[in-house]
């Protein structure tokens, strides 16, 4: 029975690189898989999932506003389709998420999200908040602070290295502008707790 799966953590955990290898394992084995990304995060170039680790992968692209549940049938009616995958699920519109759990249902094919959970700010993006709802599994990616706890949050840095506040929720960015930290380091980073 297919199932909705999603896998989240905070940047630079290395998701994409598990739904890469996750896409390879089928693709090994002689199945096909449908690779999905945000239409606007282009940082591995247009239409393409990329990892930090330098593997990559081409992939179609969702936009807000876009029926996926009828993309999803349309690539099943093009050819078989073990397995669709969904790379910045974060960016996902509520609506969206929905037509993922009725393909899952009603189209019987697994589909695997991989996102973040939440925003610099500690807040979900609404696309995680409607996953976390909906998805029959839900998995944790995991990367570590500087601390070596585990990372469960992300800041945000301006052009100079300053923690910002404040912001819009999307700003697209890597190492240059995100970095993860436990919950403590994120409230000293943030200004909430004084450094011990």
């Amino acid at each position: 029975m297919a199932k909705l799966y999603f896998n989240y953590s905070t940047m630079n955990a290395g998701k994409s690189t598990v739904l890469l290898q996750a896409s390879h394992n089928y693709i090994e084995r002689g199945m096909q898989t449908y690779l999905i990304t945000a239409q606007f995060d282009n940082r591995a170039g247009d239409g393409r999932i990329g990892s930090r680790i330098g593997i990559g992968a081409a992939a179609d692209t969702f936009a807000a506003g876009e029926d996926l549940f009828t993309k999803i049938a349309d690539r099943l009616a093009a050819g078989p389709c073990a397995c669709v995958f969904i790379d910045e699920a974060q960016f996902l519109e509520p609506a969206q998420v929905w037509q993922l759990a009725r393909a899952v249902d009603d189209l019987n094919v697994p589909i695997m999200a991989f996102g973040l959970r939440v925003d610099f700010r500690g807040a979900l993006f609404p696309g995680s908040a409607t996953l976390l709802a909906l998805a029959d599994e839900m998995r944790e990616v995991r990367t570590i602070c500087r601390c070596g706890k585990k990372a469960t949050m992300v800041v945000r840095r301006d052009d100079a290295g300053n923690v910002l506040t404040s912001g819009d929720q999307v700003v697209i960015g890597g190492n240059d502008r995100y970095v993860s930290l436990c919950r403590k380091h994120w409230r000293e980073e943030m200004g909430e707790r004084q450094p011990t």
